[in-house]
């Protein structure tokens, strides 16, 4: 067997009478490495989107979201809130009510249709606290006294720190009239938050519950409730279970159903990874194939020669699959050298940027998972040992006679 191997990896790397099985050798190795290269990028910049984006917005929205059908007001939310914690007590690590309104924010720059939240500006409920990059200090509480505004509307809108706003709202939820005037009532923007999704940013702003409660004379209702789960994976069908025991009006929907547009994008991003894959590894297998089977031309005689010093068929078949094994750890290593450099320059450094109104992150995310590596290579390696054995064979074949008088 060493010997086998001696005789491949002589052949692999000689550089005087076969120069040319070297530079096919060569470009054989790296048609290997760049086509494993590629896939294992596609693979970690794929899982890092799917882990970046996932995390942002279910680090920004509850698990599960009950709100009334239609967007009618919900009563009585404490009794609400046992219902639900006595239905999932111990899938649920917390429950926080919210007040969500359709308005119009109106700056001195122009105006735009908003979201605005009521939420609890403070304790683990108010999770867009970790992303605030502006806010008023001149009291440790006074930014929970106005609007939380994302850095791209304020950007937008030209909006700065301490600018008063308007909000116009709906009275009732009845088309403005004579009877009907819309609410309106002048803010300051006390802090300015930036989640790194551009589209987010841009419609939804935050406020203290009781400045919308007053606004729209709330006594103790609510728009509905955020849920959030110990494992999020369980929130399809946890929604089932609170749909069919709070009924009308609740409606209960999950951060998936929420924003399934998203989730579809990401899924039709994995789609073409296995037939991506599945060329690359045919591309390769091909060139396994040709450099074997132009060593086998190039090296008829010494086969020849070989074969009548007494070296077996098996032998014959041992050395070409070797020379095919040489050639696919050298792609292998290579390939997956380049991948992980690749990606540890672009978790550093950042160096491909990306429009954050279309991608929602700002950088085109890593997340390297090692069981891609080791699929990927055996995969390639597997295919690369198959579709050696077919010019390893062909040789073995070749009788010695003839191939000392036509080598």
């Amino acid at each position: 067997m060493n010997l086998l191997f001696l005789i491949a990896s002589r052949w692999f790397r000689s550089k005087r009478s076969t120069r040319f099985i070297s530079l096919i050798s060569s470009i054989t190795v790296g048609g290997i490495a760049l086509g494993v290269a590629v896939v294992l990028i596609a693979l970690t910049i794929l899982r890092g989107f799917d882990l970046a984006i996932s995390e942002k917005i279910i680090s920004l929205d509850a698990h599960i979201v009950i709100s009334g059908f239609s967007d009618k007001n919900l009563p009585n939310p404490g009794g609400a809130e046992k219902k639900i914690d006595r239905r999932m007590g111990e899938h649920i690590l917390e429950i926080s009510p919210f007040i969500r309104k359709s308005m119009i924010l109106r700056s001195k720059m122009g105006s735009e249709g908003i979201s605005v939240s009521g939420v609890e500006l403070s304790g683990d409920n108010f999770r867009i606290g970790k992303y605030i990059v502006e806010k008023n200090i001149d009291n440790n509480n006074s930014w929970q006294e106005g609007l939380l505004v994302g850095k791209r509307l304020a950007e937008k809108l030209n909006i700065s720190l301490n600018d008063k706003i308007i909000l116009i709202g709906l009275r009732n939820d009845q088309p403005p009239g004579y009877n009907n005037p819309p609410l309106v009532k002048q803010l300051k923007v006390t802090a300015i938050y930036e989640s790194g999704m551009a589209e987010y940013d841009e419609m939804n702003v935050y406020a203290g519950m009781n400045i919308l409660r007053s606004l729209y004379d709330m006594n103790d209702e609510v728009s509905g409730f955020n849920v959030r789960l110990s494992d999020p994976m369980k929130a399809d069908s946890l929604r089932q279970v609170l749909q069919s025991s709070l009924g009308y009006p609740f409606y209960v929907r999950t951060i998936f159903d929420i924003h399934k547009n998203i989730f579809t994008w990401i899924e039709l991003q994995k789609a073409p990874i296995p037939l991506i894959l599945g060329l690359i590894i045919l591309v390769s297998a091909f060139n396994i194939v040709g450099t074997v089977l132009t060593v086998v031309l190039e090296k008829t005689t010494s086969i020849g020669i070989l074969k009548s010093l007494g070296l077996k068929s098996t032998g014959i078949v041992g050395i070409f699959l070797f020379n095919g094994i040489i050639l696919c750890l050298w792609g292998l290593l290579i390939g997956n050298g380049i991948a992980l450099l690749f990606s540890y320059l672009q978790s550093e450094f950042h160096l491909i940027p990306l429009p954050a109104n279309v991608y929602f992150i700002s950088y085109v995310p890593i997340d390297i998972l090692p069981v891609n590596y080791l699929l990927v290579s055996s995969i390639t390696f597997v295919v690369s040992m198959l579709t050696s054995f077919i010019p390893a064979y062909i040789a073995s074949k070749l009788k010695p006679v003839n191939a000392l008088r036509f080598g």
